[in-house]
């Protein structure tokens, strides 16, 4: 699963460098590429709580391929459009947003699996690797696209992505994934709110969860502009051409995979929250590093970019391991969506806003501002001891999500069958 996963995400982030790249070229405007991550981020708060509900319910491997293969249709309608030359902005926003409902069923269904075939000691090793994988197709993906469009058009690149997420799908159809046994209130019709509110109830009941909701919310509200308006960035800033947007990608996928492998070799402090702090804190200064670099100094802009996803292993990975150990995993599809949800609301409302002000103030302000609001939040969690001791706290309330009566079968993790993230359709 790991491995065929792996090829997956290099085909979408081809094809993704490749659209944006392209939007870039085309629009050359913030506010285009704004539109565009908000129409992939869009389902996320809307759908996401809902998804959630129904991933706890359906059965998962049903909900990761039915979502694989809705995502290809949507390249293959893409790559017709471009092909017989009628491709409009506004068809790119709809495929898009539909593919990220996709991925609003898929990212939960993903990582509520990953407990059940992943002991709960490696958990964050394998958030790791994972992270490792990300970078790592950050480093090959922008390469491999840079060289293939001098010699491909848009519609092939796109193909590329169908190519490589067949071999997942036939993946998920031979391989066996356990379900969770369902609880009492599971086993009933659906009921979309009341099992909502459950979820709720949780996260409510959770002083640690609200804090890390909440300092979510604003990292995700300052930094998501960081992501998405980096082709401008590059273009605009610092005059560079398709070669240093590559180099930009490839360097912060190259941090991340040698951080992932830190991180899976290591696994972090004892105290996985230590980890994650610091973590925030070092995003941030790699982001004001890429904010105070002058049109002249790219390369200060690429040790920022470096800083950044170095870090991001840190403050992501391990936190995932922390939220797949201490919540009940028949929880875990609405809990996580909730979550991700209240994050992810921040982040349309600030590309909203980032149009308007990049074009005034500059691109450079949302580095340097959400940069140092992620110092400080890196300080809020060093000072809150509900959320310093969110691992302890779980398990002397009974939350350990390894309880062996939540499982169909018994629990013997098997440690060699590790998915990787769910495959993303915008930048993130």
């Amino acid at each position: 699963m790991w491995i065929s996963q792996a090829f997956s995400q290099i085909g979408s982030q081809i094809s993704q460098f490749a659209l944006i790249w392209w939007i870039t070229q085309t629009v050359g405007s913030a506010t285009a590429l704004a539109t565009a991550s908000i129409m992939g981020l869009l389902p996320q708060v809307i759908i996401g709580p809902f998804a959630g509900v129904l991933v706890d319910r359906w059965n998962r491997k049903r909900v990761m391929i039915a979502s694989d293969l809705i995502s290809m249709a949507c390249v293959l309608v893409m790559a017709y459009l471009f092909a017989t030359g009628l491709p409009e902005m506004w068809h790119l926003y709809a495929l898009m947003f539909v593919r990220s409902v996709c991925g609003a069923f898929q990212y939960p269904a993903m990582q509520a699996t990953t407990p059940l075939i992943v002991p709960e000691a490696q958990l964050a090793r394998v958030a790791g690797l994972n992270q490792m994988l990300q970078g790592g197709t950050n480093i090959v993906s922008p390469v491999i696209s840079a060289l293939l469009m001098t010699v491909l058009p848009l519609q092939s690149m796109l193909m590329i992505d169908v190519a490589t997420a067949l071999p997942a799908v036939a993946v998920l159809l031979i391989f066996a994934i356990p379900q969770p046994k369902p609880n009492a209130s599971q086993t009933g019709p659906v009921n979309l709110w009341h099992d909502m509110r459950e979820g709720l109830r949780y996260v409510l009941g959770f002083r640690a969860f609200l804090i890390i909701c909440a300092i979510a919310m604003v990292i995700n509200f300052l930094m998501a502009p960081t992501w998405s308006l980096t082709p401008l960035l590059v273009t605009q800033h610092f005059r560079g051409q398709v070669t240093d947007m590559a180099a930009a990608e490839s360097s912060f996928g190259m941090a991340i995979v040698i951080g992932g492998l830190l991180l899976g070799v290591w696994g972090g402090f004892k105290r996985r929250i230590v980890t994650s702090a610091l973590g925030v804190a070092g995003l941030g200064l790699g982001a004001v590093l890429v904010g105070v670099a002058p049109s002249h100094a790219f390369w200060l802009a690429l040790t920022g970019m470096f800083t950044m996803g170095f870090m991001n292993v840190f403050a992501n990975g391990t936190l995932m391991a922390i939220m797949q150990k201490v919540i009940p995993n028949h929880l875990q599809g609405r809990v996580m969506s909730l979550l991700g949800s209240a994050a992810a609301l921040m982040t349309p409302l600030s590309l909203i806003l980032a149009g308007p002000i990049s074009d005034r103030l500059g691109i450079q302000v949302w580095y340097i501002v959400g940069g140092a609001v992620c110092a400080l939040m890196s300080l809020v969690i060093f000072l809150s001891p509900s959320v310093m001791r969110i691992e302890e706290r779980a398990q002397e309330a009974g939350l350990d999500a390894a309880a062996a009566h939540i499982f169909d079968t018994p629990v013997e993790p098997v440690a060699k069958a590790v998915p990787a993230n769910t495959r993303v359709s915008t930048p993130s």
